[in-house]
């Protein structure tokens, strides 16, 4: 049985295809990657000891006996499903291998001193051993939430204006351009930005924990801006219609109607700017410094983050260095310990705060 239609040749109907064609079993693509890895090992290994020679050799085998396999087996249509089903897979293995490797390094380092006294003791009249990054995460903690608290107002309110107000006109375009232009920017020149601002001020050695909070705050603002945006217009504007046709202001339109039913993605989006920021250290280098004690006052004196307490402890770690280099492995351990807890919150805050739907 066929199928034609005019000006075209004739075209199998799915009850003449074939219904018994063979099909490898489910487990071919593990058994087919297991035995390139072991011939490619027993080939390579002996020989040359690199392991990188061997992973490559071993993916081509792979796609080889996966390719040939499945063409004589099931056909070539098949074969090439199979083919890029693999090279997504290998692809996805490579893209792997560096963030495994950062993490297993970070932990392999940091968890020597990943003790109560790195949480509770900062580095005050500390010499060599001992200590602890108290201080640098008090900082870190206060100058992260000045910084959001500075640039989510601002990041929320140009969205609400670009997607509500400004659409289409040259002011939203110009508004469009620059934060695209503030998303490229490289971190150390909003942290010279400030610095420089604030030496025209008040001289150029004064280091506080507000010039940090605002470097930070110039790299959040573009990806809330961006965030917010993209779910502002996620909003039917059928909603929007009905508040209207109710006679509802624009104003409380907005407030009631479109950020609420997009909160959860302002929330997730916010939470992931921050998450990007508290690893920051070029900007906080020019505008924070270091110190070793705590200090809770933004407006006065130096404070240290984990980002510039890690970079100070590795670069002079003092006597004897390893003390220096264990407090830095730890403090780069606890700031991924961070995002990942942010990038977590944020998964939270999506699922908790999404609009429910009733069936």
């Amino acid at each position: 049985m066929t199928t034609t239609t005019p000006g075209s040749r004739e075209i199998p109907a799915a009850a003449d295809l074939p219904l018994n064609q063979a099909q490898l079993p489910r487990w071919f693509p593990w058994g087919s990657l297991a035995a390139a890895v072991v011939v490619a090992g027993a080939v390579l290994l002996p020989t040359t000891g690199s392991i990188a020679a061997t992973v490559v050799v071993a993916a081509l085998l792979h796609l080889l006996i996966t390719g040939v396999t499945s063409g004589v087996r099931e056909g070539s249509r098949k074969a090439k499903d199979r083919l890029v089903t693999a090279l997504v897979t290998i692809a996805f293995g490579i893209a792997m291998v560096p963030l495994v490797s950062v993490v297993w390094t970070v932990v392999d380092n940091g968890r020597h001193r990943l003790d109560t006294a790195f949480f509770t003791q900062s580095m005050f009249r500390i010499v060599g051993e001992g200590g602890g990054a108290l201080h640098a995460i008090w900082g870190t903690i206060i100058v992260t939430l000045i910084a959001t608290a500075i640039s989510v107002p601002i990041g929320l309110l140009t969205a609400v204006y670009l997607v509500e107000y400004g659409a289409g006109s040259r002011l939203s375009k110009a508004i469009t351009f620059l934060v695209d232009v503030m998303t490229g920017i490289p971190s150390i020149v909003a942290g010279l930005a400030v610095a420089a601002f604030f030496a025209l001020l008040f001289g150029p050695s004064l280091r506080i924990g507000i010039m940090g909070s605002i470097a930070l705050a110039i790299l959040m603002i573009p990806t809330v801006v961006r965030s917010t945006e993209e779910m502002l217009k996620l909003v039917p504007t059928d909603l929007r219609e009905a508040a209207y046709a109710l006679g509802v202001p624009k104003w409380r339109t907005i407030v009631k109607v479109v950020l609420r039913t997009s909160v959860s993605g302002i929330a997730t989006g916010v939470t992931l700017a921050v998450a990007r920021v508290a690893g920051e250290t070029a900007p906080l280098l020019v505008t924070l410094g270091l110190t070793v004690g705590t200090n809770f006052n933004p407006f006065e004196g130096r404070m240290a983050t984990l980002p510039v307490f890690a970079y100070y402890s590795y670069t002079q770690p003092g006597v004897p260095a390893e003390a220096g280099v264990e407090r830095a492995w730890t403090a780069a351990l606890v700031l991924i310990i961070l995002v990942m807890a942010l990038n977590l919150v944020a998964r939270v805050i999506s699922r908790v705060f999404s609009p429910k739907t009733g069936r």
